[in-house]
């Protein structure tokens, strides 16, 4: 793939990722994503278009309001950074095809709810309903093989999440479940529940590390999004050289 259209697909990513904070902040408190004008929450000044700059103003302002000084989280850089370094990779990996689209839209959805769910601990319907038919044409211009696979690892997705739910008590949020029914559709049947085993992993050492960083009791509620996250990106990206090795160690044994 030339370094031109990696560039440019990981320049718009950045570009995009500003936006996906927008969404993923505002979205779940039911207000617009245009008015009121990205501000400062603490001062409530409006943001100059030199403050807006992806990455590159959370630098220059070295994470503080330019007028009150107040901190600015750290995460809207990270998402900017993570969606262009994703976007460009997605580009280098799988080139100018139908896939890519797919792959372009998967990380979108996935940079909004690691913010909503970060922020709010909550993943919100219209993000996933808006996500839904998208992924469904993706789908098919762009089928797994089979190409009923997508269908049955929504349904799989869906339901063995529901299952988890119910036998945890409400351990595992709504969002949750819905969300694991987005990924069936893109990932397939395997590689969803593969997703699920990593996330699950994942989210023990992420609670762990965040108990122990935090110094809160175990009953703490942590968010499982951006485990869910990381594990569908590895997933979607090397699932099949993850479960090729683990074969090979099957027969090894």
């Amino acid at each position: 793939m030339g370094f031109i259209n990696v560039l440019v697909m990981g320049s718009m990513g950045v570009i995009l990722g500003s936006f996906f904070n927008v969404v993923g902040l505002r979205v779940p408190k039911k207000e617009s994503l245009v008015a009121p004008p990205s501000h400062c929450p603490n001062c409530m000044r409006v943001l100059r278009a030199i403050d807006l700059i992806p990455v590159v103003s959370y630098r220059l302002l070295r994470g503080k309001c330019r007028t009150c000084g107040v901190r600015i989280s750290p995460l809207y850089a990270w998402i900017e950074l993570a969606t262009g370094v994703l976007f460009a990779y997605a580009t280098w990996q799988i080139g100018l095809t139908w896939e890519l689209f797919v792959a372009l839209l998967f990380i979108s959805l996935l940079m909004i709810i690691t913010v909503s769910d970060i922020s709010y601990m909550l993943i919100p319907d219209k993000v996933l309903l808006f996500f839904l038919p998208l992924f469904t044409v993706g789908r098919i211009v762009s089928p797994l093989t089979p190409w009923w696979d997508s269908a049955l690892g929504a349904v799989v997705g869906f339901f063995v999440l529901l299952l988890i739910a119910v036998l945890s008590k409400g351990g595992m949020g709504g969002g949750d479940i819905k969300l694991f029914f987005l990924i069936g559709l893109v990932l397939g049947t395997l590689h969803t529940l593969l997703t699920l085993f990593l996330a699950a992993v994942l989210g023990i050492l992420f609670g762990g590390a965040l108990l122990i960083i935090r110094k809160q009791g175990r009953k703490t509620p942590i968010p499982f999004g951006p485990a869910i996250v990381v594990a569908a990106l590895l997933v979607y990206f090397y699932g099949e050289q993850v479960i090729a090795r683990y074969m090979k160690l099957l027969f090894v044994m």
